[in-house]
């Protein structure tokens, strides 16, 4: 649970509001206190340890963003909404063989999507006060909890993601989505932390969904339409300033630290090299009021996306 001392109604100060609206991105120290982050990494240890290989269809993870694999989208990840599973890490299997080659604890690369319903520990620290106060603080008028994965960031074989918005994978019309990330572990240059483009919310368009593809069978990307907007509204937008490359800024931040990630927000990580895990916990906030079709991969449970006002 957050701190004490932080205000549960708001959540947000007026500085860091406005450091969110400027840069994109908000690092936020200890909003998980030392003993509520070690329950967390524990419990996704634990699931680790005792998911059963037997009925497992061995789905690896790609994003699709790095240009060179196409996103996962097996019927094991499309129906993943209300569910908790588990995803592998590509490179966790020999490559001339094809069996897997490292233990099943270290070679997942998610545990998703519905951790924030059927796990207490993770539900307990998503679906609180302190979380709808920021989701205030931001202006949602109805945020609803729609996936929550925990990210391990094996080491030696943590996959790389590519820059990337989290819009395109969980598009609202107009855009809404905000990523709520968590460090369980300190994350760092060496094992794989986050690099931010600052400002790249204000002045680059969501230009592509992830959607499911008409004839069934998978997931693609599509353009999101020329009537469909491409930033959230009231959204301070930079017309005519997107760059061909941008700079991205490294942030390492210690286990505990919350950052809260605009959908708009071009940012990446690379690929875990060193010995040392980076496991983080995520979920992502859209407002309930916008539009979400069919299209989109992930669809709703029977009983909705979950709110995060009571």
């Amino acid at each position: 649970m957050p701190p004490d001392s932080l205000d549960h109604t708001e959540g947000l100060t007026k500085e860091q509001l406005q450091s969110y609206n400027e840069d994109g991105y908000l690092i936020i120290p200890n909003a998980l206190d030392a003993s509520t982050t070690a329950s967390l990494l524990q419990e996704a240890q634990h699931m680790l340890a005792t998911f059963p290989l037997s009925d497992h269809p061995m789905t690896k993870f790609s994003t699709g963003s790095t240009g060179d694999k196409a996103h996962v989208g097996d019927d094991y990840f499309l129906t993943s909404g209300d569910k908790i599973r588990f995803f592998f890490e590509e490179d966790a299997f020999d490559p001339s063989t094809g069996a897997l080659a490292k233990p099943k604890h270290r070679a997942i690369n998610k545990i998703g999507h519905y951790l924030h319903e059927l796990s207490p520990a993770f539900r307990t620290s998503t679906l609180n006060s302190y979380h709808a106060g920021v989701a205030r603080g931001l202006g949602f008028r109805d945020p609803r909890v729609l996936q929550s994965m925990v990210i391990c960031k094996q080491p030696a074989i943590g996959g790389k993601v590519g820059a990337h918005q989290d819009s395109t994978f969980l598009y609202t019309d107009p855009p809404s989505a905000v990523g709520f990330w968590i460090a369980l572990e300190d994350a760092t240059a060496e094992n794989g932390c986050l690099s931010f483009a600052k400002g790249s919310h204000r002045r680059t368009p969501i230009r592509s969904r992830l959607v499911r593809k008409e004839n069934g069978g998978g997931v693609e990307f599509m353009d999101v339409g020329a009537d469909s907007a491409r930033f959230p509204d009231n959204a301070p937008v930079e017309v005519g300033t997107e760059r061909e490359e941008e700079t991205y800024t490294l942030e390492e931040v210690k286990a505990g630290t919350l950052v809260l990630i605009h959908g708009n927000l071009l940012h990446q990580s690379q690929k875990n090299l060193s010995e040392k895990s980076r496991f983080i916990y995520t979920f992502h906030v859209i407002e309930g009021e916008n539009k979400y079709d069919g299209r989109n991969w992930l669809q709703p449970p029977e009983r909705g996306f979950s709110k995060l006002y009571p």
